[in-house]
């Protein structure tokens, strides 16, 4: 062999360093081809292989070698191409001839990053452990000095305010022939949503695929007007389109205002003739999976529909800035960007910002305490986001949700404003699928919500990404189940009708499982919001951390 091949050959890589491995049976596969068709990476492909076998035949047998042209499917052995696990090709083969398979003796991350630019992905961070959230128990039942309620028989309203909830001797009223009345020279009385305590999070027009974001929008009309439950959706940023802005189901839904400021133009020519107005206002300043980071929609996904909406050139990447570059700090967004979103609906509807949780949330929930016009606070912790992020921002950078929420909430008390300001929370809720139970812990450490995106994403549409980097393509515009791509190959796969009909089943069961929990504490109207005696854990440091029972 000549030296140069077999400099050549020596730097290629093997199947041991690809993060997942491809199997193949010889013996099953009828070389369909629906396999390598389907793969959204293309990481197998067809190949003819000729094969030297030896044989030794007849009553002396001598051994004589033979070649042999054969068929195969192959995994590529390029870095670039790398199978994802995501399974496809298990789904589509008849004969179970091929499927992936975790290689926990990968190197991905040694090759992965190039041209001085590190690996960028969506989905879950790769954190296989149980979070803190699920291992919180409720062990609060009421006997007989405060009798529990049966979930089965008794009436209940799991329900929660959205919106700045001022104490009685602050609310500008006065007396006129007897009546109450709204003092309008000494302020006003901010506006307030009923709305259910889980809420779908922000997940824009662009990062999820039209059938999949017309099927969440379907599913919480559907929750509001026939099961009854008030479910509200975050449009998340990039607008939205523009016959729903001018429709009636504009209630339900949760304008979001980011740094990028993409579609805004749009929701503003359509301000005139919005019917409704819309269940609340948000502007994201952070996000719990690249804190301080900006957001990233690759170009990939900006394709005809998504730039119409947006308003920008098709296939650009689309990169917003970690921080609106008109606002220097938190007291110049309160005083700018809220109070101007109050005012473009008129002091109607509830504007409040979303953070990520980090250890400067105090400050910031500190300054909106002091404004009357912010609604609320959201906190996004470390486990939300499929958008790009740098795999180093995605695993290694942002808080847990758990104690950054608790300790924001216990500054509250100290203030004696843990009525009048609602936290919400974000980032890991249902991780391990536990929704209702998650919901309920954080509600117990102070939330008056929680919003979920990815859960309802993935379980919704039945994605296949988990923990253990699997598919992890929400943020290339290739994901094989159609959730976050605008390619119509792609998207076509996905029924928005089911995703709508899996929304709702969703929350009905989660409201059922809610109803189970707070039952034994006797609450069957008001939300157990900060109500932390009721939760213990197993872990004594924890138990200190968050303030709670430690039980064993």
């Amino acid at each position: 062999m000549e030296p140069a091949a077999r400099l050549d050959n020596n730097h290629q890589i093997s199947v041991r360093e690809m993060p997942y491995i491809v199997r193949w049976r010889d013996d099953r596969c009828k070389r369909c081809g629906r396999c390598t068709a389907v793969c959204p990476v293309k990481a197998i492909e067809p190949a003819v292989k000729v094969r030297r076998t030896v044989r030794s035949e007849g009553a002396v047998p001598t051994p004589t070698a033979a070649r042999q042209v054969v068929h195969v499917v192959e995994q590529v052995m390029d870095m670039e191409r790398n199978c994802v696990g995501c399974g496809t090709c298990s789904l589509v083969c008849p004969n179970e001839a091929i499927e992936p398979e975790l290689n926990f003796q990968n190197k991905f991350l040694h090759y992965k990053n190039k041209g001085g630019d590190g690996y960028k992905r969506g989905g879950r961070r790769n954190d296989p452990s149980v979070s803190t959230l699920d291992k919180l128990k409720f062990t609060r039942i009421s006997m007989l000095t405060d009798p529990a309620l049966d979930a089965g028989r008794h009436e209940f309203r799991v329900r929660t305010l959205l919106g700045r909830m001022l104490p009685p001797d602050g609310l500008p009223l006065i007396t006129v022939d007897g009546k109450l009345v709204v003092d309008k020279r000494n302020g006003f009385i901010p506006p307030v949503r009923e709305i259910y305590p889980i809420m779908i999070g922000s997940m824009s027009v662009g990062a999820l695929s039209p059938p999949m974001w017309e099927g969440l929008a379907m599913g919480v009309a559907y929750l509001n007007e026939v099961v009854g439950l008030p479910v509200v959706m975050c449009s998340g940023e990039g607008g939205m389109p523009s016959r729903l802005l001018r429709s009636r189901y504009l209630k339900y839904f949760i304008i979001q205002i980011a740094s990028g400021y993409f579609g805004w133009d749009e929701i503003i020519h359509s301000l005139p003739h919005m019917v409704e107005d819309p269940a609340a206002i948000e502007i994201k300043y952070g996000q719990g999976a690249k804190p301080g980071d900006g957001g990233l929609l690759m170009a990939e996904k900006v394709l005809k529909l998504i730039s119409a909406i947006r308003g920008v050139p098709q296939r650009v990447d689309l990169a917003s800035p970690p921080t609106h570059q008109t606002k220097y700090s938190i007291e110049e967004a309160v005083a700018k960007m809220i109070q101007s979103m109050s005012m473009a609906w008129g002091f109607r509807v509830p504007v409040f910002p979303k953070i990520s949780g980090t250890q400067t949330a105090r400050a910031v929930l500190n300054n909106l305490a002091r404004n009357p016009y912010a609604a609320a606070l959201s906190i996004d912790g470390e486990d939300g986001g499929t958008g790009a992020a740098y795999n180093v921002s995605l695993d290694k950078m942002g808080h847990p949700i758990a104690s950054n929420l608790r300790d924001c909430y216990l500054d509250l008390v100290k203030q004696g404003k843990q009525n009048e300001l609602p936290l919400i929370a974000a980032g890991g809720v249902a991780k391990k699928g536990n929704l209702a139970a998650n919901a309920a812990a954080l509600i117990m450490l102070g939330a008056s919500g929680v919003s979920i995106a990815k859960y309802i994403m993935q379980s919704a549409a039945d994605c296949f990404g988990d923990e253990y980097n699997r598919c992890n393509l929400c943020n290339t515009g290739k994901c094989p189940r159609g959730i976050t791509t605008q390619d119509p190959k792609l998207y076509r796969r996905l029924d928005s009708d089911k995703v709508a009909e899996r929304v709702v089943e969703i929350f009905k069961a989660a409201d059922i499982e809610l109803r189970k929990i707070f039952a034994p504490m006797g609450r069957s109207t008001e939300l157990p919001i900060g109500m932390s005696d009721a939760l213990s854990i197993e872990d004594k440091a924890m138990a200190e951390r968050l303030g709670i029972n430690y039980a064993c």
